[in-house]
This record gives C-alpha cells, structure tokens and sequence, in this order.
C-alpha cells in the first residue's frame, strides 16, 4: 500500500469498534482525482504535504478523527452538512463513549491504539477545524464533493483564521530564567558518568531550542558540520519546514554549550565542516537520537522540572509547575521567538530566525506592546487617587497604593 494514500484497511485497522460507513460519496460531477473512496481521496490531500512531513503528520491525525467520526454517523465526506460541523466540533471537546475513543499513545496496528488522548481544548478544537477547512476546499476543487459546508459557517472568519491570534504557548522570562538555572546546576558529588553525560545533554538540547529556536525535527536531524565559521562568525545551516534551507546567526552562548557538549564527547570544542555525524547522541555517545527519543526525553525534563519546582516553592508556584507539565518541545520555539521580539530583535530578522513566509506570522511572538499598553491603560482608574499619573510611576508594576 503506497505511503501516500491512507488506505480503507489502515484507517479501519486503526480503530476496530467504528462502524462500516459509506466510503464513496455521490458528488455531483466529475472528479479530478484518482480516487476509488473518501479514505483514498483525503490520502491524495495529504500526498500534497509529502515535503512536510511533521505537516502531513499533523493533517492526518485531523482527517483520521474526521473519518473515523463519519463512520459512527454513517456520512460519507460528500454528506457532511454545516449542523454536522458544530456537532463535530462538539465531539472533539468531548469524545464520548470514552473507552471507545481516547487512551495513551500506542503504534497505530495496537488495537488498544485511540485516536484521543483526551478532549481537545478549544484551541486544539478550532486548529483542527481550520486543517479540515482546507481538506474540503481541496477537495471541493478536486470535484470529489459538490459543496464545502465550511463555507456557510457565519462566524468562519473569527474561528477558523488562527494567523492573527497571539502565541500563548511559552514560558514567561522568570520560568524560563528558572528552568536554565535548574539545569545549569551540576550533579551530585559521585554521580555516575551516565548521570554527567545526561545533564550535558539535556543543557545542549534545551540551550539549542531556547537560543536558535528550532523545530523538534530540525534539531533531531542536525549534524556537527552544520555549524560552520564563515568570515568569523559562526552560522547554523538548516533545511526546514517544506524543504525550505536558511542559514541561522548562531550566538556566542551556543558556541559554549556545544563546546561544553564535544567535551563530554572526547572532541574539539569546534565542529569542523567534515564532520557529518549526529549533535544529539545516544549514551553510546555515536548513535544519533531520533524525534520521537528526543520528543520524549523533552517531555521527561519537563515533567522531572515541575517536580522541582513544586518541592522549591511549593503552592506559590502552582501555575508555574502546571505551565511546565504542558509543555512541550515546541513551547521552547515559541518562548525563543516571543524572549527575541521582547528582547528588541526587529521583525524582519525575527521572521528570519523562524523560517516564516509571512510577517504576520511572526508578529505573533510581539508581547512588548502589551506592557506598555497596560501600563497606559492602568492611568484609567475609578477615583483621581486610583490613577497611576498620582500613584507615581511604576505603580502599574507594584499594584494600587493601600490606604
């Protein structure tokens, strides 16, 4: 079975308890495509994505959800109206028979495998409505459905169109600033060379994500020779997201660290431009770590930092240990690029940094204004004494003066 087409066997072998639904649509006249079923046409749709594939992996989890909901329903794509979209969009939030559709992360052959680890919250929600927005218009001009039911959705604009909403997912300077500091500390006195060959690499992995801000992908599949000095300066080379290659200023901070990390590895402290072997290492100090090793190795930093930081401060941080038991790997991208723009890096470099092909992507990551417009706002006040211009400057830091 090709790679590019999700087949009627995967998508039923995945999920054994859907019910058999219709498989081809009665669409109103001729398709574009070479398909014999919807699960053979959505698998055309993700074959667009084949130079994407974190992309690709994201759109399928969509379409599988999707498909595998129809099936409850007995709908084909073509039969799905705008009523049914809200009652999808219901179901992401709530899947429900529970043991029939949510559990832990299994292979997908497992027939314990579900297509949920739990309810999507409304931002997963609307994000998965905006892939399968783009699903139906791909395949609407494909002619393999007759209409597109996302188009009749009044309020489209404001739930479907993510580009302009602000990036929440990151970690705000203080956790950030205590995240490093707690990684930076050595191991105990007579701990093992696993152990000091661990915190080496867990400082490389989290430094590199903070200071380049690179995609999980990227960072599993750079090589040493991929740091190359070039007039002086050190640059990252790098084939992203769609195959697209940038080369990336690299900051004296991550030269350290990768000196540091070749020191634990019995190497110079500079990469030379021959050196095509793995950055991030296995213990054997040679294999290098694939994304999903490296996915999880993040995660367990994460969970391992949040225990931490519960022991240190107790209830005082609770939304922070929450913050750190969310996060994810791609949170360090985010929270790289929002430090960068806070930090005065202009747009048009930080656009560069991230890879992006629209500035209103990036602009995403710009919070500076807001501190300035609340301390504006916070001039506002109900009584003349309440205002921050009689409260002195700086009162929207400290809080309002108590009597």
């Amino acid at each position: 079975m090709s790679e590019t087409v999700m087949g009627q066997e995967v998508v039923r072998g995945l999920y054994e308890m859907a019910p058999a639904g219709p498989l081809t649509p009665r669409a109103q006249g001729a398709s574009h495509i070479a398909a014999g079923d919807d699960i053979e046409a959505v698998g055309l749709w993700l074959a667009e994505y084949r130079a994407s594939p974190n992309t690709r992996r994201a759109y399928r989890r969509e379409a599988e959800r999707l498909l595998l909901w129809l099936a409850t329903q007995d709908l084909g794509l073509a039969e799905l109206r705008r009523d049914h979209l809200d009652a999808f969009e219901a179901f992401l939030g709530d899947p429900q028979p529970r043991e029939r559709w949510v559990g832990a992360t299994r292979p997908r052959r497992d027939p314990r495998w579900r297509p949920f680890r739990g309810p999507l919250s409304p931002a997963s929600r609307r994000q998965s409505l905006v892939i399968l927005q783009g699903l139906f218009a791909w395949l609407a001009e494909a002619g393999w459905i007759a209409h597109n039911p996302f188009r009749l959705m009044r309020d489209k604009r404001r739930r479907l169109d993510n580009r302009q909403s602000r990036i929440e997912r990151y970690l705000e300077r203080p956790l950030w600033d205590w995240l490093w500091g707690w990684l930076t500390r050595q191991p105990p006195q007579g701990a093992s060379p696993r152990r000091h060959f661990e915190c080496a690499r867990r400082r490389l992995v989290f430094g590199f994500a903070y200071l380049l801000a690179p995609r999980i992908s990227e960072m599993a599949a750079a090589r040493m020779s991929d740091f190359q000095r070039r007039e002086g300066r050190w640059w990252w080379d790098v084939v992203g997201k769609g195959g697209k290659a940038a080369r990336i200023p690299v900051p004296p901070d991550m030269m350290r660290l990768l000196g540091d990390w070749r020191g634990h590895l019995g190497l110079v402290p500079e990469p030379g431009p021959d050196e095509a072997t793995p950055l991030l290492r296995g213990l054997d100090g040679r294999r290098g770590l694939g994304e999903n090793r490296l996915y999880r190795l993040m995660r367990g930093v994460f969970d391992e930092a949040a225990g931490a930081l519960a022991s240190e401060l107790g209830e005082t941080a609770t939304r922070e240990v929450a913050q750190l038991r969310r996060a994810t790997p791609h949170w360090l991208r985010h929270t790289a690029l929002t430090h960068q723009a806070q930090a005065g890096v202009e747009l048009r470099y930080l656009a560069e940094t991230a890879r992006h092909s629209r500035l209103d992507t990036t602009a995403r990551y710009l919070h500076a204004e807001d501190a300035e417009w609340h301390r504006q706002q916070s001039r506002h006040g109900l009584s003349d004494g309440g205002s921050a211009e009689q409260a002195g400057e700086g009162a929207d830091e400290a809080g309002p003066r108590t009597l």
